[in-house]
């Protein structure tokens, strides 16, 4: 798949996390082109989840920034952060919807907190969203009455309520069966190709990885940083690093294997 533009529209300089005297990863620094799909990588525990956190601003990096379309939303204002979270989408690992609240009133949340649209254009554009992820007559159903995938699929929904620039994406897969991860890959090329929304999913799914990404950022934990960067075939096929080798070819690497077979 072609990125729409070279044009970065997410800049991360210098990132670093710290938790004490536990430092997950430092110095962390790459770019989000606009209308992309940025995936990032890496092992349990290297701090994906926590890179993914700090990029939409709920949790503050110990050093460095993260720029979008040019303010630097660690050291934004309220006012900055609120127009921030305007343009953009979030759907976590567990969906997050309200379990008290029915799929209309989920999706509602967020333009009834940032806009001004009456009753009816409220109703027509959750009407709307929930056609685009198949879920079309569904507003009036509760979470607990869905299925995973469903509930996935109107996280994404919610997630999109406003028209985001940008959406992200943690362990979008996490849970579900293959055919309805698959399904899920589907939804998400085709919001991109369909509406240009720029993307940053965090997954360990190989295959969704290599269906749905136009590049990849790989983090590792020894490293406490990015060890690779780049499409994922050509990572996949070239990349020299073993351990980047590793997670795209499912192998162990050599000296696992040797420790192994003398026990250790």
């Amino acid at each position: 798949m072609e990125i729409k533009s070279d044009e970065p529209i997410i800049v991360v300089k210098n990132l670093t996390a710290r938790f004490g005297s536990n430092v997950v990863f430092e110095n962390v620094s790459f770019h989000v082109k606009k209308g992309e799909i940025l995936v990032v990588v890496g092992e349990s525990g290297c701090g994906k989840s926590t890179l993914l956190k700090m990029m939409i601003g709920l949790h503050k990096p110990s050093a460095g920034s993260v720029t979008f379309q040019g303010v630097n939303i660690v050291a934004a204002s309220e006012d900055e952060l609120n127009n921030y979270r305007q343009n953009i989408g979030v759907l976590f690992q567990s969906s997050a919807l309200f379990s008290s609240m029915m799929l209309g009133e989920n999706i509602a949340l967020p333009l009834q907190e940032y806009t001004n649209l009456d009753s009816a254009m409220i109703n027509m554009i959750i009407k709307m969203k929930l056609g685009m992820v198949n879920l079309a007559g569904y507003e009036n159903h509760y979470p607990s009455e869905l299925s995973g995938g469903m509930k996935k699929r109107a996280s994404i929904a919610r997630a999109m309520a406003l028209d985001p620039i940008v959406l992200f994406f943690d362990e979008l897969s996490a849970g579900l069966d293959p055919v309805t991860a698959v399904e899920l890959d589907d939804l998400i090329i085709k919001t991109n190709e369909a509406l240009g929304t720029t993307m940053v999913i965090v997954t360990h799914e190989l295959e969704s990885i290599c269906k749905i990404a136009h590049r990849v950022v790989m983090l590792d934990k020894t490293a406490r940083g990015i060890i690779a960067e780049g499409k994922p075939q050509e990572l996949k096929e070239k990349a020299t690093d073993p351990r980047v080798r590793s997670f795209f070819l499912r192998q162990l690497p050599e000296n696992v294997y040797q420790d192994n077979a003398y026990g250790k």
